[in-house]
């Protein structure tokens, strides 16, 4: 099987949904952050792996926190996994701290005080 086929597609978004519906609502270790999403999962096309990139909005210690807090979970969560998808079998989750909406937010915030210093800058030498 192809690694993007559109069977492994499928199954990398009932992975990613079932996930985030175990992360949201099963799971009550305080470590875990409110504020945490599931923003990917690539599941290995034999089914034997799985990166899971999460999300977590808020400090450094809270990110660290939450993804020691999933790490000890993943147990329950691959069974959970199991109960609610048919799948051969259940992969080994990788829990990877996705910083990318961060990443996004930084730059553009970036963005705007360069073009507001242009603006500013621009008006100063039409006086």
């Amino acid at each position: 099987m192809r690694k993007n086929s559109i069977k492994n597609t499928r199954i990398n978004g009932e992975v990613q949904k079932e996930l985030s519906a175990v992360i949201r609502g099963e799971i009550k270790d305080p470590r875990i952050h409110p504020m945490t999403s599931v923003m990917a999962v690539e599941v290995a096309p034999d089914l034997k792996t799985c990166r899971a990139y999460i999300s977590v909005l808020g400090n450094d210690e809270a990110k660290k926190a939450t993804i020691q807090g999933l790490n000890s979970a993943e147990g329950y969560i691959r069974r959970q996994l199991a109960k609610n998808l048919n799948l051969r079998n259940t992969p080994e989750i990788r829990f990877i701290l996705d910083e990318s909406i961060e990443y996004g937010v930084n730059m553009s915030k970036l963005i705007d005080d360069v073009t507001k210093k242009d603006a500013s800058h621009g008006k100063q030498e039409e006086e």
